[in-house]
């Protein structure tokens, strides 16, 4: 029993993780149609921020985290818009471009980190309140872990309410769900997506600072994240946050339990197959969107 609870916390923490990473992507993928495989090079910035701060600021570890978590989402959300700006206004509808173009400059940031920190990983150091544990019916809950998790959900809960409550929410769900119509209502999607990279760009950079309280950082930091984004965000539904929180767990507890089944090799396999087979029955998602047609 200590067992399947202990995978089932597993789960959760490795679904929360997938759910840091995805949901900035989810916006970009969803509403704009941009396949950024520089998305894991944001988050590579994220990571290395709170690095910066102890190492070279000499900022206590806990101000560090704490500081690095808004630093990361500005100087990641800049970098974000302004590749969108400069590169990625002028491939609207090419997908397949914007893969190549993003992969051109995941490698540039890449190389940029190496020669900036060196190809060596480096560890950035965890607060006090941050190292040790909590037991719970048996189960060894870290208190890095923890953190994440309730990370995760106050971004979820801060995107839920600027999403619906927000004007600048209203108008990125109403180019997400038709572009054209709301460019016709005097709504200007070219604003509106830079704000969404922005947004999606910078909270890859949050994830980055969560995923280096869970081990060592370097140039490919991101780069182990970005196929599992994307599963997360296909499976989900594009541009659908409600879908990705499900997928993000969903893969999540599914990758635990395999994991622990077999080995980390075939749980990957595992979850790659299940995913397949969800999508030949699912090929828009768990949720997506409801449009009205006529009937004759």
């Amino acid at each position: 029993m200590e067992t399947l609870l202990e995978q089932a916390f597993n789960g959760l923490s490795v679904g929360s993780i997938l759910l840091l990473v995805a949901i900035g992507l989810t916006f970009t993928f969803g509403q704009m149609n941009v396949i950024n495989m520089a998305h894991g090079e944001l988050i590579m910035i994220g990571a290395y921020t709170p690095y910066v701060l102890q190492h070279d600021f000499g900022l206590a570890a806990g101000l560090s985290i704490l500081l690095g978590l808004f630093i990361a989402f500005i100087v990641a959300g800049g970098v974000g818009v302004a590749m969108e700006r400069g590169l990625l206004s002028r491939m609207v509808d090419r997908p397949l471009d914007t893969l190549l173009v993003t992969f051109g400059v995941s490698l540039i940031l890449q190389q940029a980190a190496r020669d900036i920190f060196g190809a060596p990983n480096v560890d950035v150091v965890a607060p006090s309140w941050l190292k040790g544990s909590v037991t719970l019916l048996g189960v060894i809950m870290p208190y890095t872990r923890l953190f994440i998790m309730a990370l995760v959900a106050v971004i979820v809960g801060g995107l839920s309410v600027f999403m619906a409550r927000h004007a600048e929410g209203r108008r990125m769900r109403a180019v997400t769900q038709n572009r054209d119509l709301a460019a016709v209502s005097g709504l200007s999607p070219r604003r509106v997506d830079a704000t969404t990279f922005f947004l999606g760009s910078g909270l890859a950079g949050v994830a980055g600072v969560a995923v280096s309280l869970i081990g060592s950082i370097g140039s490919q930091v991101g780069s182990g994240y970005i196929i599992d984004a994307f599963l997360v965000v296909i499976v989900g539904g594009l541009g659908r946050m409600k879908g990705t929180i499900i997928a993000a767990f969903a893969l999540g507890m599914l990758n635990a339990y395999a994991e622990f089944w077999k080995n980390a090799s075939i749980g990957k396999a595992i979850v790659f197959m299940a995913v397949i087979v969800f999508l030949q029955f699912r090929p828009n998602g768990l949720v997506s969107f409801r449009t009205r047609g006529l009937t004759s």
